[in-house]
């Protein structure tokens, strides 16, 4: 007769509350399905974020047009797991969605940006990032860039279904969201000039 193995305990599973409460209130890390998630980032991939968040900025500020968030910011807007949390590079939320309120509440934003930016890792796997692109348009987002260092091109993945590939030669757009936005896409990547040596 064969011994009777025990069943492994059961897998905690982290609460948003948890990740509130790692050093930097877990800014390193996304909540899937329970679990912490390490963002492993290039210095590259942080780099072209800020370009994009800069331009974007510009743009929203000049014309009052709403938020421009920065990569860090955490977002808790997924109806199909609450708990879920999210981080985009660069996300952007017009002006009457996101109130100065729910802007300056503690914890997570709970609106989901129109506008969602993910930068893509050296580091990244190609099916996470499918799949945070599918999570963020299934949240409600209406475009969803994604950037690709390395390459020098931008994916707009649209609300609607629609796919735009924008390469080193194009200029990018931010239809429907960001109509009248238009930034070369070699700007996004244009690395610092070497100075003397």
């Amino acid at each position: 007769m064969s011994p009777t193995l025990a069943a492994p305990p059961p897998v905690k599973k982290h609460t948003p509350d948890d990740l509130l409460r790692l050093p930097d209130r877990g800014k390193r890390f996304e909540l899937v399905d329970g679990e912490f998630k390490e963002l492993d980032v290039s210095y590259l991939s942080c780099y072209v974020a800020g370009r994009v968040c800069i331009r974007l900025s510009v743009y929203v500020e000049a014309r009052n047009l709403g938020w421009v968030s920065p990569e860090g910011a955490s977002y808790r807007c997924f109806p199909d797991d609450p708990d879920r949390v999210r981080r985009a590079d660069t996300a952007f939320h017009a002006l009457g969605r996101l109130t100065p309120d729910r802007a300056t509440a503690e914890g997570y934003c709970t609106i989901v940006p129109d506008l969602v930016v993910e930068v893509v890792s050296q580091n990244d796997l190609a099916d996470e990032v499918t799949r945070k692109r599918v999570e963020w348009l299934a949240a409600g987002a209406r475009l969803v860039w994604v950037v690709f260092p390395l390459q020098q091109e931008v994916n707009a993945f649209r609300a609607d279904g629609t796919v735009a590939l924008f390469r080193r030669g194009d200029t990018l757009t931010g239809d429907p969201v960001l109509p009248d936005f238009r930034v070369p896409v070699a700007d996004l990547f244009l690395l610092p000039a070497a100075g003397p040596a």
